[in-house]
């Protein structure tokens, strides 16, 4: 078995040779393939992870989960080979793994945005928000401040320049903090803040920031709300337009099998869900109150809140995000689907209550000072790094330091990943339980005489969710009603009922009320009744299917006569 150290990050060779060492020792349970191709030329490689002598993947409720669509995200990456090592390493000494392999199946894609993270991870790394390909132009910029490591250390940190109209000032007490200058403040030591890199055509006195030629956010360019680039930024030139969401996107269409869905991102310590664009209050009720519920077990399990975006994660108040995945998952294929933002080292600094996006525009300076304190606690001075003099090729003497933000924020320090990641193994176990699942009860051929039987199947959903997943899959009639089917033997007909019948959804539990006794009928709106007449003079056996898209697949034969 491939040995993952789950302490350390890894590149597009190392998680490739994981993969198909995976696939080598557990061909039973474990297939890898690639369903394309990046921009660079990279395959980008799909686990799909179920037993497969109780039947084929596409035939079985499945969970969608990928991660490092953003380049510099790879924690993200980790999130989901430490799924994959738990699925095979525990299977079959746990009875849980073992049933939901028997009956369900992952189909996992560690790497979406392989280019970026290669990247990211390079020994001079250079971060972007994702796809390498240039975009909207393909000109290099060729002026203002580029972001790199100027000095050689491997870190991408801040630059401080004295400036008698500089924003920022040393905290009193913890020097190495800058904090901002009080209006109308003079006749102090002041500072212009910027990160560190390098300046193109510098004029001596006009410094911006040198726009990026790679200019694509993946997580922008899947159709469920897609709008132009004058209206939402690296959203591509049409939907789907870049090869890595292509591939995932028809790959996700082609198996309507999938019931959920979880993307790994970086950071803020939230599992995000949509939508995006518009209030709750525009979504059926029930779905809201489903999020939520799975949102609840998510947070027991790791820790995180489980919040909406548009409600709680705007980057602006009036302005909202369009095009994202989990948006697509849900308003297009009508599944449950969650955007997990790992890491909070605010969280790790006992900062509490503080409100995601809205901290990064105001918040206490006490904070700041606890962030530093954790930083030089746990991160042995590797977190915020005090400033030292170094002679800038344009600007002259200025000092470096500040945050390690690569080290500190975008992603969890390497000794402190595998307690991050670990949870939400345990989540996306429970999520695809979760799933509606097609189970017999019975089959029986009930004899009328002269040759003649009723044939009755009964099946039922045993899963947590309705066969349908959510009302906007069925107002958006995004999801087919079970399909029913009779083979019958020689000179059998029927006399009643068709070969093929589409009947109804079943409904799950999720809709169950708090506690029993209080207005509840348990009703088997759960439970459906197949019925047929067939004649069939010479007796012989009728095979009965039952299938349904998203809750799997039900044969069995029956005698008659």
């Amino acid at each position: 078995m491939a040995n993952i150290k789950f302490n350390q990050y890894y590149r597009y060779a190392d998680i490739t040779k994981f993969l198909k060492q995976f696939a080598k020792d557990r061909p039973d349970i474990f297939r890898l393939e690639s369903i394309g191709k990046s921009f660079e030329g990279r395959d980008i490689w799909l686990c799909t992870i179920t037993r497969f002598r109780t039947g084929a993947a596409e035939e079985k409720p499945a969970l969608w989960v990928d991660g490092n669509i953003h380049a510099s995200e790879v924690s993200a990456s980790t999130a989901c080979l430490h799924l994959i090592n738990k699925l095979l390493t525990e299977d079959p000494k746990s009875k849980e793994i073992k049933r939901l392999l028997d009956t369900r199946a992952y189909y996992v894609v560690p790497r979406l945005n392989p280019d970026g993270a290669e990247w990211a991870l390079a020994d001079k790394p250079k971060i972007i928000r994702s796809s390498t390909r240039p975009y909207p132009f393909d000109e290099e910029p060729i002026e203002g401040l580029h972001h790199e490591d100027i000095d050689g250390d491997g870190r991408m940190l801040s630059m401080r320049i004295k400036d008698p109209n500089g924003a920022w000032k040393s905290h009193p007490e913890v020097t190495k903090l800058l904090i901002p200058r009080e209006p109308g403040e003079e006749g102090g030591t002041y500072y212009r803040l910027l990160p560190e890199g390098k300046l193109d055509n510098y004029d001596g006195v006009m410094i911006n920031l040198a726009k990026r030629k790679e200019g694509l956010d993946l997580n922008r360019n899947y159709p469920s709300g897609w709008r132009i680039e004058g209206e939402q930024y690296g959203a591509g030139p049409y939907p789907t337009s870049e090869p890595e969401i292509r591939a995932q996107v028809d790959f996700i269409c082609k198996h309507p099998n999938i019931t959920g869905a979880v993307c790994f991102h970086t950071f803020s310590g939230v599992l995000l869900r949509p939508p995006s664009r518009v209030a709750d209050d525009e979504l059926p009720a029930e779905d809201v109150w489903t999020f939520k519920k799975i949102g609840a077990k998510g947070t027991e399990l790791t820790g995180y809140p489980a919040i909406s975006v548009f409600h709680d994660f705007k980057y602006h108040p009036k302005e909202v995000i369009t095009g994202v995945f989990d948006d697509w998952m849900y308003e297009h294929r009508g599944v449950f689907a969650w955007t997990v933002e790992i890491w909070s080292p605010q969280r790790q600094a006992g900062i509490k209550d503080f409100k995601y996006i809205d901290w990064f525009r105001e918040h206490p300076i006490e904070d700041d000072v606890k962030l530093i304190e954790w930083a030089d606690k746990e991160l042995k001075g590797r977190g915020y790094i005090d400033w030292y003099e170094f002679k800038h090729p344009q600007l002259g003497k200025i000092e470096l330091g500040g945050w390690d933000f690569g080290y500190a924020w975008r992603n969890p320090p390497p000794h402190l990943l595998e307690k991050e990641i670990a949870p939400f193994t345990d989540w996306l176990i429970w999520h695809l339980q979760i799933a509606p699942r097609l189970e017999l009860i019975k089959a029986e051929a009930e004899p009328l005489g002269r040759g003649s039987y009723v044939v009755r199947m009964y099946i039922e959903n045993t899963g947590w969710l309705p066969t349908y997943i959510s009302k906007k899959a069925v107002s958006g009639k995004i999801v087919r009603p079970i399909v029913a089917e009779i083979k019958l033997p020689p000179g059998a007909m029927l006399e009643s009922g068709k070969e093929r019948m589409e009947l109804s959804q079943l409904e799950g539990k999720c809709y169950n009320g708090g506690s029993g006794g209080l207005w509840n009928a348990d009703t088997t709106d759960e439970r459906l009744k197949i019925e047929w007449t067939v004649r069939a003079p010479k007796g012989g056996t009728a095979k009965l299917t039952a299938r349904h898209e998203k809750a799997g697949v039900v044969k069995v034969a029956v005698k008659l006569g």
